[in-house]
């Protein structure tokens, strides 16, 4: 398996930067969180410009390791070119949910409207929804996997290592 240029695909609280750290950490690569490009404040509440977002995202992916993960599929679409392997964490909603509840201290308005947002993956009609990644990963050419569980996700980063 080639992971010279790792895209890690999924819902929000399926384990992506879980996965990316320890990647990126064992291969010793940098590690791009899309959350970072794709919100302008800690808060996620203000999206940046779209062409700003993929422009700074392209500028990650023209580097030539890395590992890159995020739910956001308009971004991820632009950097499968250069990706050597994808990996769709196509965890169950329910999963995300607690995992989300588990790593969140405060249960304030952002945080209902995160845990609603990841109990609808399988209903949402935007490209950071499990239809939009499954025709990502689907589409894909290259080397991919799909883990659907913890315990799947646990064995790959453990194999690594």
């Amino acid at each position: 398996m080639d992971l010279t240029r790792t895209l890690i695909i999924g819902n929000s609280g399926s384990g992506k930067s879980w996965l990316a750290q320890r990647l990126a950490e064992r291969l010793q690569v940098p590690w791009t969180d899309l959350d970072r490009i794709h919100w302008l404040s800690d808060e996620h509440s203000i999206a940046r410009p779209r062409a700003e977002a993929l422009a700074m995202a392209r500028v990650a992916a023209e580097q030539e390791r890395w590992v890159i993960e995020g739910v956001y599929g308009w971004i991820a679409s632009e950097l499968l070119p250069r990706t050597t392997t994808l990996i769709w964490l196509s965890v169950a909603d329910e999963v995300c949910v607690a995992n989300i509840r588990q790593r969140e201290i405060n249960d304030d308005e952002r945080l209902i409207a995160l845990l609603e947002w990841a109990g609808s993956y399988r209903q949402r009609d935007d490209s950071s929804g499990y239809t939009a990644h499954q025709r990502l990963f689907e589409g894909f050419t290259g080397t991919k996997m799909r883990l659907t569980d913890r315990t799947e996700i646990t064995v790959f980063a453990t194999d690594l290592l």
